[in-house]
């Protein structure tokens, strides 16, 4: 079992298969044949003395095995991933890479123009940026710099309070041209909607407005998906929640309702404390404290 643990490139060739299905795309992913992927699961297989997958004309099956070994497997990828990052420059130096996570709205709506400013002060430092909805665990170091909506709790990291996110309701102005807007909520299920699918913290917002008017059923476009209810409310769709800082850099955007919706997020920024000594992170963590507190305190 040591031997094939030991073996990464193995490991790596195996957690493939599992993200990919199948042994053609786990090649396809990792730059390889379909016989050499073969061969380095068949090698993976005989290290760990038990097998893997089940082989059939539809393809690979993963066995109980495989699913329990998976988790292990993905923090073996988590620290090599860090590892990489930490060889990549030296601690005191501007260079090197650090990997940013944020959620989707977040990561391409927002830090952007906080990234393009930050690289032309240190072009030497690389940004891998993970959009993701997902908390992603910085204490297995997924990641080296985190931007989160709620508050972290573990006590090995360093979390930096940026600040409340106010969300109201908005809708393009070609919108309220062809519809006009809510005089109240009473009115609003009468107009086009966006909101959520099936996340339930979406349930979770609705019950705390004390507001029976609007339910799920009252969206016409749904999902969970943040980014795609901003571009929809862009486009003249629908009235949708958006944070207010968002909506002040967008003319198109026109407040409804103002003050009917009491809803904000909380805005942290959050690193593991064994990177406090790690320039490259340090500077990427102060620039975007520093540019997130400008966005959210608007003009």
């Amino acid at each position: 079992m040591d031997s094939g643990l030991k073996n990464w490139d193995l490991a790596r060739a195996f957690l493939a298969v599992m993200r990919s299905g199948s042994l053609s795309g786990a090649a396809r992913a990792l730059g390889l044949t379909q016989p050499t992927m073969g061969r380095q699961i068949a090698e993976f297989e005989a290290g760990l003395g038990v097998p893997l997958f089940t082989r059939s004309r539809l393809g690979v099956h993963p066995t109980q095995a495989a699913l329990d070994l998976v988790p292990h497997v993905e923090t073996m990828a988590a620290a090599m991933a860090a590892l990489k990052r930490a060889a990549s420059g030296e601690a005191g130096e501007a260079r090197g890479t650090v990997r940013l996570t944020a959620s989707e709205l977040m990561g391409a709506a927002v830090l952007p123009p906080m990234l393009a400013r930050f690289h032309e002060a240190h072009p030497g430092i690389a940004i891998e940026l993970v959009l993701s909805n997902r908390l992603e665990d910085l204490l297995r170091h997924e990641a080296d710099i985190a931007v989160r909506m709620v508050r972290p709790d573990q006590a090995a990291l360093v979390a930096r309070h940026i600040g409340p996110v106010p969300i109201s309701l908005y809708a393009h102005r070609d919108y309220v041209a062809r519809h006009g807007v809510p005089a109240s909520l009473a009115e609003l299920p009468a107009h086009t909607l966006i909101g959520f699918d099936a996340d339930p913290w979406g349930a979770k917002v609705l019950a705390a407005q004390n507001s029976p008017a609007v339910t799920r059923d009252s969206f016409n476009l749904r999902s969970d998906s943040d980014l795609a209810q901003l571009e929809a409310l862009r486009a003249g769709y629908a009235i949708s929640g958006c944070q207010d800082a968002l909506a002040r850099h967008d003319t198109d955007l026109v407040p409804v309702l103002p003050g009917a919706l009491d809803l904000a997020l909380d805005c942290w920024l959050v690193m593991h404390e064994d990177l406090r000594a790690s320039r490259r992170v340090r500077l990427l963590f102060d620039h975007l404290a520093t540019e997130l507190a400008a966005y959210l305190a608007g003009p």
